[in-house]
Parts: structure tokens; sequence; C-alpha cells
């Protein structure tokens, strides 16, 4: 996989406790940076015309006087330079020192917190699920609580906010109080905060001979996560896994280089990604090596509307390459690279600085994949894997499932994968 060097990360919506918040489609590219020197003035920027620097200027007095409530100098350029970096496209932003610090935890899968997922809900915070051996796990916490108050707080349903509020160094305490169906009363916990490792993937069986795989994000550790779960499934099946079904629906994205690994683990050659962009490190290529760790087990990959960005890569790799068959919906279309980059007093930028391309030379930006077996009607449900009896029984709960095996079942063992140069664009 090439090139090694670089760290790319396409975080997107999704809202795991402590480091991930709904952004809702919002899908970053990072790259470790923290060496950039400052930008030199620039011969460009020094001939901003005169007229310009006028407007800057009576716009700032105007403001300065006449708006309804007094606003500090200092209020005032940072809302200048949210909006400079802003209004170049969705994907670009300002970083302030929180959300830059809160962007690089996200991509490690290790985070201090209670370890729950989280989404909004009516005057609440609904728990999507607790994370195995979190403090929240231990505590007892279950998938469709709801928290109502922090620490004696009323929370209402600021996701950003409640996060905040959970979040704290590991050996403190935090109090939540949660209502739950079937209970009259609210339920208290206090609740340990701790080291959270944050696993990405989850395997079960689906019939006897074929398994499946969930990825909810890409995070540092995905690909080990995922190694790990088809070597479950193959200790429980042995040599009769016949097939697997990778789903990555309402996958918002994450560590851009964990879905290529992933790609390469599945790969036995040809490109997964490319990337143009106007500078050097704007443009790359990634390629898989040999070793197909399924050794040709057929593949059916699950995909939705809120598959995105890196997920989006993962899916058009397997795709473009003849590795997996796609089944589901079409994806969500996220075709550019935002680049984290280091600013002073611990801020940053996230910068759009290229438009990747899936094997075939695909530019999906608006567009999308589009699946080979495309479903039709609403999608199911997301259900709760941490159930032993769903997890026993998911191919009858989930009809896009069940759509995956019948495609399993009617796929030859793959032979082998071709190799589809793209061309940068």
């Amino acid at each position: 996989m090439q090139p090694a060097t670089r760290t790319l990360a396409t975080l997107a919506s999704g809202a795991l406790l402590g480091f991930l918040v709904a952004v809702g489609g919002d899908v970053r590219a990072s790259r470790d940076a923290a060496a950039i020197a400052p930008v030199p003035v620039t011969a460009d920027l020094k001939a901003t015309s005169w007229q310009d620097v006028g407007l800057m200027r009576e716009v700032l007095d105007r403001v300065r006087r006449e708006y309804v409530q007094a606003v500090s100098d200092d209020e005032l350029l940072n809302h200048a330079v949210h909006g400079l970096v802003a209004g170049l496209d969705p994907y670009s932003a300002f970083l302030d020192r929180d959300e830059y610090e809160e962007m690089r935890v996200s991509t490690t899968g290790r985070y201090p917190g209670v370890g729950i997922e989280v989404a909004a809900a009516r005057d609440a915070i609904r728990v999507v699920r607790p994370f195995e051996q979190s403090p929240a796990a231990r505590a007892g916490l279950r998938a469709g609580d709801l928290v109502v108050s922090i620490n004696g707080e009323t929370v209402g349903n600021d996701v950003e906010a409640a996060i905040a509020r959970m979040r704290g160094p590991a050996g403190s305490a935090v109090h939540l109080s949660v209502r739950r169906t079937g209970e009259t009363l609210p339920l208290e916990f206090v609740l340990q905060r701790a080291q959270v490792d944050v696993h990405s993937v989850t395997a079960a069986r689906l019939a006897a001979r074929l398994g499946y795989v969930r990825i909810t994000h890409f995070s540092a550790t995905t690909p080990q996560d995922f190694r790990l779960a088809l070597s479950d499934l193959s200790s429980v099946m042995g040599s009769q896994l016949a097939g697997v079904v990778i789903d990555v629906r309402n996958n918002p994205g994450g560590v851009l280089e964990a879905a290529v690994e992933i790609a390469d683990l599945l790969l036995e050659t040809g490109t997964i990604v490319s990337a143009d962009g106007r500078t050097p490190d704007a443009r790359f290529r990634m390629s898989a090596e040999p070793g197909d760790l399924l050794a040709g087990t057929p593949v059916v990959v699950l995909v939705n509307g809120a598959s995105a960005s890196a997920a989006e890569i993962l899916a058009g790799a397997l795709q473009d390459n003849g590795r997996a068959v796609l089944v589901g919906r079409r994806t969500f279309g996220k075709g550019s690279v935002q680049t984290v980059m280091p600013l002073s007093q611990g801020r940053a930028i996230k910068l759009t600085t290229s438009h990747y391309f899936t094997p075939s030379g695909r530019s999906i930006n608006g567009r999308g994949i589009e699946p080979d077996v495309l479903l039709q009607g609403p999608d199911p449900d997301a259900l709760d894997l941490s159930d032993p009896v769903i997890r026993s029984t998911l191919s009858r709960r989930d009809s896009d499932i069940a759509a995956a095996v019948a495609a399993l079942e009617a796929a030859p063992a793959a032979r082998s994968t071709r190799r589809l140069t793209a061309g940068l664009r």
C-alpha cells in the first residue's frame, strides 16, 4: 500500500462519545502535519487590492459601532477566519483548539470517557450502544436508554454539549440520570471514566458457512479489528467459510488509510484509490500488495446512502477490482480529500486539497457508487449486535442482509482479481 508516510482520514457523521460529533455528511481527510512551518506571505497576498482591505475595514467598523450588541475584536476575527475557510466548500473549516484536539483523538480509536455511542432524541440523548468492557457497559447501560441529565443538569438533545459534559480525565466520576422503557422512575448511574478502546468491527455467523462483518466507522484500530473478526469467523467455521458479507451501511467514513488497508487485505493486486490535487502531496496512488486474507472467498459489500467517503473508497476498490459484489442503495458520493493543517495556539484548518478516484478512474463526488444489486424501499432499522438473539437471526430480521446472503449464494468463488489502472484526472 503506497504511500506509507501519509495519514489521511475521512471523518464524518456519527457520535462516538468523547470524540465524534454528529455532523451529517461532513467528511474530512487529515494529515498529521505538526511539523508544517508557518505559511509565508506570498507576493499575491501582498498585492491584495487596497480597495479590498478598505472594504474589510469598513465592514469591521460598521459591526463594531452598530451591531445590536458589543462584539470583541477577538470574536470578530474568529468569525472572519471561520467564514474565510467555510466559504470555500462544505467540507473545509477552521478548527479551534477543542475541535482540533477532538479530531486528533478521533483517529486513534482510543479516548478517555464512559464508552457509549449516542444520538439525539427528544429532550434526551439516546444510547445507541455501550462499547464492550467500557464503564457504561459495566455499569449496565443499554442500547435505547435515554440520558436525561448529566451531573444533575438537564441534557436536552444537544449531542455536542452532552459529549463535552460527559468527557473528563480517566478515573473521574460522572453521574447520569437515565430513562428506560418499562421503568417508571429514572435510573441513576455513577460511572468512573476510563480509557476506552472503540472497536468499530463486529462479526457474526449468518448461516452454516457464511460470515457477517459490520464496520461502523474507520479508525486507526479498524484494520486490526477486521483481522480479528475474520479470525474469529474462521476459528468457528474452519475451512467451511464460503462467503462473507461486509456491512458498511451508515458508515460515515473515518481514517482513509484504514479503509485502504482493509481493501489491501482482500486484494492480490490492483489500484485501491488515487487522488489528484494542486500540490505534490495532494497527488497520490495507493495499490494493493500480494495476499488475500480470504483466499478468494466470495465477498458482498452492503452499502446505502449513508455510506460515505472511506466506506466508499473500500466499496469502490472491491467493486472495480472485481473482488466483491455491492448490494444495497447508491452511496453518499463524497469524493474529495481534506487535509488538516496545524496552526498556532493549537488550532488548525481543514482544507480540501484533493479529489480521489476509484480504481477504474471514476470520480464519485456528488454521484455516489451504484450497487451491482440495487435494492428498493427504505433502509431497514439498524440492529443491536450486542444482543445474541439478534446476532443469530440477522438475515431473518434485516431484508438487506437477506439480499446479501442471496448474492453470496449465487456467487462462484473468485478465481482471480482484475487489476484496473486509474489515470489521474
